[in-house]
């Protein structure tokens, strides 16, 4: 139902986490590819942006910055991208992730 592309920079982010934090990933990826409307405990919209964020909770906040290539609307893309992941401590850490997610978009799109 949705394509989801992963970029190599997410993937390593995602290797370097603890394997709870990595199997929680694949599963929601495979939730994203096949929900139409996925809960926004996974999913949410960052304002201000045309980025969403894929949330993993598992101990620590992790984040992962996608971008719906096809559709402004989540619901309603078949083609979304993992740019990028960082840790979320504070919310100042999102201004630093858009960024290189915006960089990464760029440089793949």
């Amino acid at each position: 139902m949705r394509e989801v592309l992963i970029t190599p920079e997410c993937l390593e982010f995602i290797d370097k986490q603890n394997e709870k934090v990595s199997t929680k990933f694949h599963q929601i990826i495979e939730v994203i590819g096949e929900v139409k409307v996925v809960n926004a405990n996974f999913v949410k919209k960052l304002v201000n942006t045309d980025f969403y964020e894929l949330r993993i909770k598992a101990g620590n906040e992790i984040r992962v910055i996608m971008f719906a290539v096809d559709h402004s609307n989540f619901a309603e893309c078949t083609k979304v991208i993992c740019l990028n992941g960082f840790l979320k401590k504070s919310t100042k850490d999102y201004s630093k992730a858009i960024k290189i997610a915006e960089n990464l978009l760029n440089e793949y799109l």
